[in-house]
């Protein structure tokens, strides 16, 4: 059965892109007699708000769309993601990591360039797209005992060596392009988790996708990149990889994609001026 998810942070109010995306997931799952989930990504206690989450509930409502289950939250469910966190270091999978932004890009400027050790991320790439390695290991001692901050990440050397073979036999399927190889190492080795902040993006996704059945993944093309390392901690984690389909991001009359840090005109604006629930799906082709 295809069961497909919409999947907001409640960081702010939704947008026509948001709507977009979410009457795309919404009626693929309905076309297909399957499963449509919501499920709300709200781990970042720093930025969502339980009133966005109020807001988003009642514009998809306006929209006209249902869905089948209970809302997830997976601020309610982080000890399911640190038990992953467990599981990985536990297999040697994850490193410390103390230094700050500056010095990873610092330390990319000094290094030797090649393809992946050069590059900086982009406005859409993922953050750590640098290979920082390890610290040694009476510099790791030093560091704890002060109470440094640090950040767990993925060892892309360590996680090659676990899967062998099945390694250069990483893909997904994307809708409209086949089958398409992983690369995980350009996305560097990945923040997973944070001794201050919890479990990061990655986890939560690739964890709540496996957990709830979720066979086709349709979300924004922005998120393309980010397929490639979901693809490794699913192999890692014994997951199954959905289907993905990522769909075009719509822009304002500016050219600029919609974003809830542009500020964006919202939902609850557009309701507010007039206009209806019919109109705006015929306007996003729905």
């Amino acid at each position: 059965m295809l069961t497909s998810r919409f999947a907001p942070s409640p960081t702010g109010r939704l947008h026509r892109g948001h709507a977009f995306s979410a009457l795309t997931a919404w009626r693929a799952a309905r076309e297909a007699g399957g499963r449509f989930l919501l499920r709300i990504e709200d781990i970042d206690p720093t930025r969502c708000r339980p009133e966005f989450e109020a807001a988003i509930l009642e514009d998809l409502a306006w929209l006209g769309l249902d869905w089948d289950g209970p809302v997830r939250r997976q601020s309610e469910h982080l000890t399911e993601y640190a038990a992953v966190i467990e599981a990985l270091d536990g297999r040697g999978m994850l490193y410390r990591c103390f230094r700050t932004r500056k010095d990873i890009l610092d330390g990319i400027g000094d290094a030797p360039h090649g393809p992946v050790e050069a590059a900086r991320p982009g406005p859409h790439a993922p953050e750590e797209a640098a290979r920082p390695g390890p610290h040694p290991a009476e510099e790791e001692g030093a560091l704890l005992a002060e109470g440094r901050p640090f950040a767990w990440r993925l060892s892309l050397d360590r996680a090659r060596e676990a899967l062998g073979d099945r390694w250069e036999a990483l893909a997904f399927v994307e809708e409209g392009r086949g089958l398409i190889t992983a690369r995980p190492e350009t996305a560097g080795d990945v923040v997973l988790a944070r001794k201050d902040a919890g479990t990061a993006y990655h986890v939560a996704v690739t964890h709540d996708d496996a957990l709830q059945g979720v066979s086709h993944v349709i979300r924004g093309e922005d998120l393309f990149e980010a397929t490639h390392v979901q693809v490794l901690i699913q192999a890692l984690m014994g997951w199954p990889t959905p289907v993905y389909r990522h769909h075009r991001l719509l822009v304002g009359d500016d050219g600029r994609r919609y974003a809830k840090r542009d500020r964006s005109v919202t939902l609850e604006q557009l309701r507010a001026g007039g206009l209806t629930p019919e109109q705006l799906r015929a306007e996003l082709g729905f």
